[in-house]
C-alpha cells in the first residue's frame, strides 16, 4: 500500500512540477524591457514549404540591452522572416539591412509596466491554481486508496506530504513572480 501512496504523491509532484515549467515558459514571453531571443521563440516563417521555427534558420541575439539581432542563414529569407515578425503581433518593427534584421526594443511606459506586472500575477495565480487541483486530486487519490483497505495514517501522512508540496510550490510561484515583477519595474 505504502507504493502506491508513493506513486500518488509522485504523480502530484509532477503535476506541480508541469505547472512551474509553463509558468516559467509564460513568464519568457511578458517582455520586461531587455532584449532577450526567446521574445521570438513562437515565431514560425515558411521554409522550403513548411513553417519552420525562426530559431531553426537563422542565429538570434541580443547584442546589447535593447536590440535583438537576427541573422538568417539565407538573405532570401529576410523578407520573410519581416513578415513573420510583424503577423506574430508583438509590437515590434523590424529593421533590415539586406544582411541581417535588427529589432530595437522601446523601453516600457509606467503604464504598460504596470499591465506586464498584472499580467505576471495573472500567469502565478494560473499556476497556483494548477498546484491546487494537483492537490485535490492527489487528496482525492489517496481517500481511495483508504476506503480500499489503506490504514488511515497512511491516508493522513500522504495528505501530509501533498500539502508540503503545494506549500512549497506555491512559494516557487511566488519567488518566479515576484523576480519578473523586479524585473518588468526595473529600468
Amino acid at each position: 500500500m505504502q507504493e502506491e501512496v508513493d506513486f500518488v504523491i509522485e504523480h502530484c509532484k509532477e503535476k506541480m512540477r508541469a505547472a512551474i515549467a509553463h509558468l516559467e515558459k509564460e513568464l519568457v514571453h511578458i517582455r520586461a524591457g531587455k532584449a532577450s531571443p526567446a521574445m521570438l521563440d513562437g515565431i514560425q516563417v515558411e521554409y522550403y514549404g513548411s513553417l519552420t521555427p525562426l530559431g531553426q534558420v537563422s542565429n538570434v541575439s541580443t547584442p546589447d540591452a535593447r536590440t535583438i539581432a537576427i541573422q538568417p542563414w539565407e538573405k532570401n529569407l529576410i523578407p520573410i522572416i519581416e513578415k513573420a515578425i510583424l503577423a506574430a503581433n508583438l509590437g515590434f518593427n523590424p529593421d533590415n539591412n539586406g544582411e541581417i534584421i535588427r529589432i530595437n526594443i522601446p523601453v516600457l511606459t509606467e503604464e504598460r509596466r504596470k499591465q506586464l506586472v498584472k499580467q505576471a500575477a495573472q500567469e502565478g495565480e494560473t499556476a497556483k491554481v494548477s498546484i491546487r487541483l494537483a492537490r485535490k486530486e492527489a487528496n482525492e487519490n489517496l481517500k481511495k486508496l483508504q476506503k480500499e483497505g489503506l490504514a488511515e495514517d497512511l491516508e493522513k501522512d500522504g495528505e501530509d506530504e501533498v500539502q508540503k508540496l503545494t506549500d512549497n510550490f506555491v512559494k516557487k510561484v511566488d519567488a518566479l513572480v515576484e523576480a519578473k515583477d523586479k524585473d518588468i519595474m526595473t529600468i
